[in-house]
């Protein structure tokens, strides 16, 4: 399974972020939540920090570009395999630097791939 870090989780459940982390446990997937606010999902903490983690396969990002900046230099510090842009966060500029460090750059929807049998 893979280790998965969502930045911008959010205890609403209304959210595709909240969403997508009770679908990624129900497929037995680990999770790290990361947010604005501190809460919890499913029993797992949102931090509102920005821990050093290893073993992250994919960050699935549930943040507009617009706020994705101070996450570029994180999310490469956490060397992810993938970094998948769900709807509304696609970034260009994110993209190349992604490339640059040879990490998978996925533009989809995490709840299609996980339905759909590709995640």
């Amino acid at each position: 399974m893979k280790k998965t870090l969502i930045i911008g989780a959010s205890e609403n459940p209304e959210r595709y972020a909240n969403i997508v982390t009770k679908r990624l446990l129900a497929h037995h997937h680990e999770v790290v939540l990361l947010g604005v606010r501190a809460g919890e999902i499913a029993g797992l903490p949102i931090l509102a920090t920005k821990p050093a983690l290893e073993g992250i396969d994919t960050v699935t990002l549930y943040v507009g570009s617009k706020n994705q900046v101070e996450w570029f230099d994180y999310v490469l510090s956490v060397k992810p395999k993938r970094v998948i842009f769900n709807p509304g966060t696609e970034n260009p500029a994110f993209y190349k630097i992604l490339e640059k460090y040879q990490i998978q750059v996925e533009i989809a929807c995490t709840l299609v791939l996980l339905s759909i049998g590709e995640y």
